[in-house]
């Protein structure tokens, strides 16, 4: 793929800077994908071959995007709750360790920055885990202990709903940010060594949860405000906290949380969706036919890299750019940018850059360097908290209670 918009030259940089620093990207959501248009039997989809027209990643286009460390999103919808939530992640978790086993050349299991930087080295993609949501604890945590033994990495604090214990970006106000089993969960994540991870949530749950971190936080999939103001995204004053954290927001793709002009359009195809008897984030064939339907009926805003680099470019300014990193969400969404349509397009982001006058310094942070540190300061942070406290029983009967 190459992007109209920039010149060779920019784009021959670009590819040669991300073989030596690969794209660390926070959020993927190809297990969920597998499931929808699969039920998980990879038979039927190998990723293998290009699979475009039915999914945005696959691996010639994982290789040819220069992506050298995805954190696979384990995600369940926020409709499923309690039991039924645990065992789908268990589920998405399943068909990662699966994908590993079936391409041990192409990925790499990783658990730890250094597994990350070892999978670099012998030219593999190191694979994450990240649960997208805490209904998939069920108010456990102990459930949130066994998803560390089985390797997620990284947890979002919600989804698109409130939960018992945080509150979300896209929900009415709750708990009013996190509640006492919410520090808590805070708290057993950082003595683990899992990322907090604060896209979907709520500003007082992202202020919350920033006060009680002792290690570094990651927004996986989240951008500006200020460039965009959508409540998905980052406001500049919580942006400003990271250097201190020592957290990194990474900028998605998703162009009705980058682009203005898309938020109004992507409200009204969603009530479309639903409106066919469909879940507005689905994108089996027939959701994606009745999306491009309407599509053809209302013309579609259309967001390009130039729009991403906008957010990234303000999001440096506000965090510095130790603090800043990348987040697709492809599998995820329904629409990507133009030149941004799939894992195959990071060059022409990073050739944007490059041509606004980042610095290929500033651009190794970027894309691999920010993510790693993080992911870094946290498991030092959990040595030293194992050493001084063991595993947390407290339960949100217990914090909780009038």
């Amino acid at each position: 793929m190459t992007s109209p918009t920039q010149p060779s030259h920019h784009l021959g940089r670009a590819r040669e800077l991300l073989a030596a620093h690969p794209v660390v990207d926070g959020h993927n959501d190809l297990p969920w994908a597998l499931r929808q248009h699969v039920r998980y039997d990879l038979d039927r989809l190998d990723i293998a071959d290009d699979q475009r027209g039915r999914l945005h990643t696959d691996i010639p286009r994982l290789r040819s995007g220069g992506v050298g460390a995805q954190f696979w999103s384990v995600y369940v919808r926020s409709d499923l709750a309690g039991d039924d939530a645990v065992s789908a992640t268990l589920e998405q978790i399943d068909v990662v360790g699966r994908l590993l086993d079936r391409y041990p050349a192409d990925l790499a299991r990783a658990l730890t920055a250094d597994d990350m930087e070892t999978a670099r080295a012998e030219g593999r993609i190191a694979s994450l885990m990240g649960a997208e949501g805490g209904h998939s604890i069920n108010e456990s945590l102990a459930t949130l202990r066994a998803l560390y033994a089985l390797g997620v990495r990284y947890m979002t604090l919600t989804h698109n709903d409130n939960i018992a214990w945080a509150d979300s970006a896209t929900d009415e106000p709750g708990v009013g940010g996190l509640s006492a089993f919410g520090h808590e969960v805070v708290r057993e994540m950082n003595r683990l060594g899992m990322l907090v991870d604060l896209s979907h949530v709520a500003e007082s749950t992202m202020r919350h949860a920033l006060a009680t971190s002792a290690a570094p936080v990651i927004f996986s999939h989240s951008s500006s405000r200020a460039v965009c103001d959508h409540p998905r995204n980052v406001p500049d004053d919580v942006l400003a906290m990271l250097a201190a954290n020592g957290g990194v927001a990474m900028a998605t793709f998703v162009p009705k949380f980058i682009l203005p002009a898309a938020v109004e359009w992507t409200r009204a195809a969603d009530d479309n969706m639903r409106a066919h008897g469909l879940h507005h984030l689905e994108t089996t064939p027939r959701a994606m036919k009745i999306h491009e339907e309407f599509e053809a009926a209302n013309p579609r805003p259309v967001a390009t890299a130039a729009t991403v680099a906008d957010h990234l470019d303000h999001m440096r300014e506000v965090a510095g750019v130790d603090h800043i990193g990348i987040g697709g969400d492809f599998d995820g969404t329904a629409f990507t940018p133009a030149d941004l349509d799939d894992v195959a397009g990071y060059p022409n982001l990073v050739a944007e850059l490059l041509h606004r006058g980042w610095s290929e310094t500033d651009l190794a942070k970027l894309t691999w360097q920010n993510a790693v540190r993080a992911l870094r300061g946290a498991e030092a942070v959990a040595r030293d908290l194992q050493a001084t406290r063991g595993p947390s029983i407290a339960t949100i009967d217990e914090l909780d209670a009038v």
